[in-house]
């Protein structure tokens, strides 16, 4: 059995990734073309909120996702600064602006389902203000990133970074179990089945997750292989400099 720690070659890695690309890639798509549709055209209204409860099925997987993946980005700068493998620092780059965009998803669709229901498109409520802290963050992740030209060096300081903004990243999931105050619901989705939503709104939700969560890691391979040659692009370039 081959070792996980194998896949930090990038050459296994880039091999083994086109292999599984386009199965994840696929049942992705059909996974978010048949939980929207089902979602959006197939579930009724809710008695409270009307058709408004329907963008639950692009407001929950996109939180999920921009948490989980400044999760994942803890996890590889973890491996990073324990193992040293580039290219689990190249995954946490790469997995940043997918992060990003899912934040701003979230942000947005949280804004538009908040405001026919509280009567407002913002409050500072401690999961929102946390959500929005941790969307800065991912932002500062990227600059950092792009603003030093070693990459040794970013990825140790970027890998600093994502430590202190994991306390964000948590803050966003558990904000309300923290703070009792605040206008933001409890969890959608929990191992309690009475907190859950109804099954009529339940099922076709956990299919556009396990969309969201395919597209995401499809996201995060892809941009990491091109960190990966753009990283052996710089150094080609390099040595050629330097053999001038």
């Amino acid at each position: 059995m081959a070792s996980l720690w194998e896949y930090a070659n990038p050459r296994k890695f880039i091999a083994t990734s086109d292999r599984v690309l386009p199965w994840i890639g696929g049942v992705a798509l059909v996974s978010l073309l048949v939980g929207l549709v089902w979602g959006f055209f197939f579930t009724p209204e809710d008695y409270r909120q009307g058709a408004s409860v329907k963008i639950i099925y692009l407001h929950v997987p996109s939180a999920l996702m921009a948490i989980n993946a400044w999760l994942m980005m803890l996890v590889a700068s973890l491996i990073w600064i324990v193992r040293r493998h580039h290219v689990s620092a190249l995954a946490a780059r790469a997995a940043a602006p997918v992060g990003a965009v899912m934040t701003v998803i979230a942000l947005v669709t949280g804004a538009l389902w908040g405001q026919p229901i509280w009567g407002t498109w913002w409050v500072w409520d401690p999961r929102l203000t946390s959500f929005l802290i941790l969307f800065l963050f991912y932002l500062g992740y990227i600059a950092l990133w792009s603003a030093i030209e070693n990459d040794d060096t970013a990825a140790d300081l970027t890998s600093v970074l994502c430590l202190v903004g994991s306390v964000f990243a948590l803050l966003s999931r558990y904000a309300v179990l923290f703070w009792n105050q605040g206008l933001h619901q409890g969890a959608s989705l929990s191992l309690d089945k009475e907190e859950n939503v109804a099954d009529v709104f339940y099922f076709p939700l956990l299919v556009c997750i396990a969309g969201f969560v395919l597209l995401v890691i499809a996201l995060i391979l892809l941009r990491t292989q091109t960190e990966i040659r753009a990283r052996r692009m710089r150094a080609l370039m390099a040595r050629e400099r330097m053999g001038q």
